[in-house]
């Protein structure tokens, strides 16, 4: 299980979001805000003159610990795309420290697709859990089949 400590050596760029979860803390205040992603666990160079990559990808948890400050905007209408499910661009973070002196993160997560998406929020830290072993594939999205297998 990845946590806090190990955010600057992950990599979640073009990771699919299959699900969003929120799941309210015992305070009333914050909770855990749960994305089901397909983590690319590796991107594997071509071999033998092919010229598309193939890569190793694990449904995973991606858990934001004691959040607040919710702010999701998705939006598939405008861009007159397929119902798919959402892709990861890159997660920023930004130290903060509440009033109280108690320090987190302003997060945000910039979507690639749909485009001009964004989820935004404000926690302390997250852990990261693979939850089977990752599948090779030449696709960077598993299938149904793929992710409950």
């Amino acid at each position: 299980m990845a946590t806090l400590n190990e955010f600057s050596g992950f990599n979640w760029h073009d990771n699919a979001i299959h699900g969003i979860r929120i799941v309210e803390g015992e305070d009333g205040c914050s909770g855990d805000l749960v994305l089901d992603i397909d983590f690319i666990v590796e991107w594997l160079q071509p071999e033998g003159g092919a010229k598309c990559f193939r890569f190793r990808v694990a449904p995973t948890d991606l858990t934001f610990h004691q959040t607040t400050d919710l702010v999701i905007c998705i939006d598939y209408a405008s861009c007159s795309g397929a119902f798919q499910p959402m892709t990861i661009h890159q997660i920023h973070r930004e130290s903060i420290t509440y009033p109280s002196g108690h320090p987190a993160f302003a997060w945000k997560i910039e979507l690639n697709w749909p485009s001009n998406g964004f989820i935004s929020f404000h926690s302390p830290g997250f852990t990261q859990a693979v939850r089977t072993s990752p599948v090779e594939t030449d696709a960077q999205c598993l299938s149904l089949a793929q992710r409950n297998s």
